[in-house]
């Protein structure tokens, strides 16, 4: 998979280190939600120089923290290094209506 197109990349356990498994659960991601952000999200415009990035809304319709969300975006950070996929952090934000590859709804 070239870093910056979409695909399957298939990833295990090992590839999530005890960073990244802090980050997901102090933000509410699992790792199904990393893995369909990896393979089926679009380019996240704010990597760093290096890094890739991938991001995908999910519909979410629970309580996060006492407030109630409609869906959350999830934003993965990543390099490749001769052809390994190293995960780097993770993000998530909770909403309504964020946008869509290309700026659609």
């Amino acid at each position: 998979m070239a870093p910056s197109e979409p695909g399957e990349f298939a990833l295990t356990d090992d590839h999530f280190h005890s960073h990244v498994r802090r980050r997901m659960e102090q933000r509410g991601v699992s790792k199904e939600e990393v893995r369909g952000t990896i393979n089926a999200g679009w380019e996240a415009t704010d990597a760093k120089p290096g890094t890739e990035g991938r991001t995908l809304v999910f519909s979410y319709d629970a309580v996060w923290e006492g407030t109630h969300y409609d869906e959350k975006e999830v934003t993965v950070y990543f390099k490749i290094e001769e052809d390994d996929l190293i995960l780097l952090t993770v993000l998530a934000r909770y909403g309504t209506d964020f946008p869509r590859e290309g700026g659609t709804q």
